[in-house]
């Protein structure tokens, strides 16, 4: 894994050394300041490389195109809101998605795999422990931004969100974010309302260099990404991990989000 990923920097593979312990206690604390922590030129350069070179023709040809227009919940109905409540005010999200059959024998897959990964993440998290996601097509994702594309606001489903920055296009790109918009006990509809309406004074933007891993509490945490810019695309991956193994899509949310069932 030397290869793929800076082990020097991010010593990941040694769970019982004090580098490893310091680097745990920096992403806990960035998470609980930020809501998530970043760690660039986690992937070396050369391992990125290989893998953009080695996806961006699939990308043209194999890729399902998702582009629909959603509300920040990706749910037609939400109890307690009428169809025009402004929480519900609806965005384009347009993108070009590689699932994991079609991802291969890739740099990004063999992370994927990569126990001490998992188990660096379940720490950070302070979780027992993550286990990769059994769904085929869902467990690793890679998604491309052309000129124009983004992803609109929305909240994830996982407590947890792992991302990996493949490719920066020329501008745009902007990773937008509203941290703890939301608790289990509080939708807080109205301060949604807000941030949509972009009237949010704790609203954040970054964008990130190639190679980044960043991780973040996407579940409430609204968050969004503007439209590239360019003719270069954006890249980047997506890691599923779950606390409970065997979590897979039902076929309905399989064909909403990659146009096919396994």
């Amino acid at each position: 894994m030397h290869a793929l990923i800076d082990l020097d920097r991010y010593p990941i593979d040694q769970p019982n050394s004090a580098a490893w312990q310091a680097l745990v206690a920096r992403a806990k604390a960035d998470l609980a300041r930020d809501g998530m922590f970043n760690l660039d030129g986690f992937m070396r350069p050369a391992a990125l490389n290989a893998d953009v070179a080695l996806l961006a023709p699939r990308f043209a040809t194999e890729a399902f195109v998702h582009a629909r227009r959603h509300n920040i919940y990706f749910r037609k109905e939400v109890p307690g809101l009428a169809p025009d409540h402004p929480a519900l005010a609806e965005a384009e999200t347009r993108s070009r998605t590689l699932c994991a059959d079609q991802i291969g024998d890739t740099s990004l897959m063999r992370l994927y795999g990569f126990a001490p990964f998992a188990g660096f993440l379940a720490a950070t998290m302070d979780k027992a422990a993550l286990y990769p996601m059994a769904d085929p097509l869902a467990r690793l994702n890679a998604m491309a931004y052309a000129e124009g594309d983004g992803l609109n606001w929305h909240f994830d489903r996982s407590e947890f969100t792992t991302t990996l920055l493949l490719q920066a296009p020329d501008a745009g790109s902007a990773f937008e974010y509203r941290s703890d918009l939301r608790s289990t006990d509080d939708p807080n509809h109205a301060g949604v309302a807000r941030l949509l309406a972009g009237e949010d004074p704790a609203l954040r933007s970054m964008t990130l260099a190639p190679g980044t891993l960043n991780v973040f509490r996407g579940k409430n945490t609204a968050h969004r990404v503007t439209p590239a810019k360019g003719p270069r695309e954006r890249m980047v991956a997506v890691f599923s991990f779950f606390e409970t193994p065997g979590v897979r899509f039902t076929e309905e949310e399989q064909r909403g989000f990659y146009g096919r069932a396994a």
